[in-house]
């Protein structure tokens, strides 16, 4: 077991690894190769009796579990979306991680709680979201919104739910696009709504929500005697970073009494940059706002900003106040363990707060600005070269495309992709993944993580059409 000593000792040495990783990260096979179970296999059934050496340990972190990671932090990601993270922040979670604090109320932890209201106005500011609105950190995304649908929920039974539960009359409706994320499907069951009751509107051609749509989806609802509740807008969807028309969304939602929840979990950081604000034309008549500071703003995950127009609401839904909590600061100031699902609360400001004076708004803005630039590069590389087809706009960071040699029938096409895909993630060069756009095999190629430049992505791009070619 560690003495102080040999804490000093270890701790030294970790973050030497730590630098060393970073260093030379590109030398790394971005995604893991292992089969299933094999790193399983690698362990013993039981726990040690005895404690072992931290030497020994390290080392087989290093030979046992780094085989079987997908780096993320690699400037050679171009999956999903980025789960980012900064040297800064990391810092910041080291400190953390130290202090062991459970940050659930304000006497907890004083400065945890302030400092958390101070940084969700400084996100306020950097974003031009309304002075109205009030924010707190999630863990994630997916925490948010759900937090949204229970809220909304309370609000319009008068918090009658959670006194005495469903009565099974509600015949409630929630409205998104077909392109909405997983989460909140995921959200409407967890909150009893019944996934049935989860109506997809269909999309433009652009893939952003078609309010028409919408506006009939909620009329037929409304015939067929169901109570429609809420409206979920997307700004950046997971596929291809669709932006849904949130004015004209909140103009239907103000005209039949809708609650409006925006998920924007990643393109809220490109709000930071002047240009983007037209994607929160609107925002006046939203009722809350997320987006994921630990997606495309340099803070390590988990670290969601969620921001509330009516914060009573959201308090009285989730506030509840046994003995053992009760202080004498109660109503006074911010207890955040009500402002969601959780009690217990990590000390997640703290990195953000690194994050946003080491780096400061203009270079966040130059980095956020450069990865949008070299997303057109690499749409204006598809659309010029001629076996390959754009199956997609690219407002944001990600661009759709596939691999498209003439003369093949669609069902050729998609097996062709998949096979250029799984080639590229085997090389360990680069690391993608893909979607399904109106039938067809879609690579996405996303660029977002913190340390990529354009050689990166010219590498990347190299490296498809390399393969492609010795595909066909």
């Amino acid at each position: 077991m560690l003495d102080i000593k040999d804490f000093r000792k270890f701790a030294h040495q970790v973050v030497d690894w730590m630098a060393d990783y970073y260093e030379n990260i590109e030398k790394y096979p971005v995604k893991s190769g292992v089969k299933p179970g094999e790193i399983l296999s690698l362990f013993p059934d039981t726990p040690p009796e005895q404690g072992e050496p931290m030497g020994e340990i390290l080392k087989d972190f290093e030979e046992k579990i780094i085989p079987g990671m997908t780096h993320w932090q690699s400037p050679d990601f171009f999956a999903y979306f980025p789960a980012n993270s900064s040297y800064p922040s990391v810092l910041a979670e080291m400190l953390t991680a130290t202090l062991g604090a459970q940050c659930m109320v304000w006497e907890t932890s004083p400065a945890a709680a302030e400092l958390e209201e101070k940084m969700m106005q400084w996100l306020r500011h950097l974003t031009g979201l309304p002075s109205s609105f009030d924010g707190v950190i999630q863990d994630t995304a997916s925490t948010a919104t759900l937090t949204s649908l229970l809220t909304a929920r309370e609000q319009y039974t008068r918090f009658a739910i959670n006194e005495k539960g469903f009565s099974g009359k509600e015949k409630f409706r929630i409205y998104a696009s077909e392109e909405t994320h997983s989460s909140i499907e995921k959200a409407v069951k967890i909150a009893g709504f019944g996934k049935e009751n989860l109506v997809k509107c269909a999309v433009k051609r652009d893939f952003s929500m078609d309010t028409e749509s919408l506006r009939k989806a909620i009329l037929n609802d409304l015939n067929r005697g169901f109570r429609p509740l809420a409206v979920v807008a997307t700004l950046g969807t997971t596929s291809t970073t669709a932006i849904d028309p949130l004015k004209d969304i909140t103009s239907v939602a103000k005209e039949y009494g809708l609650w409006v929840h925006v998920d924007a979990a990643l393109a809220g950081s490109a709000l930071i940059l002047p240009e983007y604000r037209f994607m929160i034309e609107g925002i006046e008549d939203v009722d809350t706002f997320v987006f994921n500071a630990h997606k495309w703003l340099f803070t390590n995950f988990d670290c969601s900003a969620y921001f509330v127009k009516n914060k009573e609401a959201l308090i009285r839904t989730f506030e509840i106040l046994p003995e053992y909590l009760k202080t004498k600061t109660h109503g006074h100031v911010n207890d955040y363990r009500d402002w969601g699902i959780q009690l217990g609360r990590r000390f997640r400001a703290l990195k953000l707060w690194f994050v946003l004076r080491n780096y400061g708004k203009r270079k966040m803005q130059e980095i956020i600005r450069e990865h949008i630039r070299l997303a057109r590069m690499i749409k204006q590389n598809v659309e010029e070269a001629p076996d390959f087809e754009l199956l997609a706009p690219a407002p944001l960071n990600t661009v759709c495309f596939r691999y498209h040699p003439s003369g093949k029938d669609e069902e050729t096409l998609n097996r062709i992709n998949q096979q250029l895909l799984d080639e590229l993630n085997r090389s360990g060069k680069v690391y993608f993944t893909h979607t399904r756009l109106h039938g067809k095999f879609t690579i996405r190629f996303m660029i977002g993580q913190t340390y990529t430049r354009e050689e990166h992505v010219r590498k990347a791009w190299s490296e498809i059409t390399r393969t492609a070619n010795e595909i066909s």
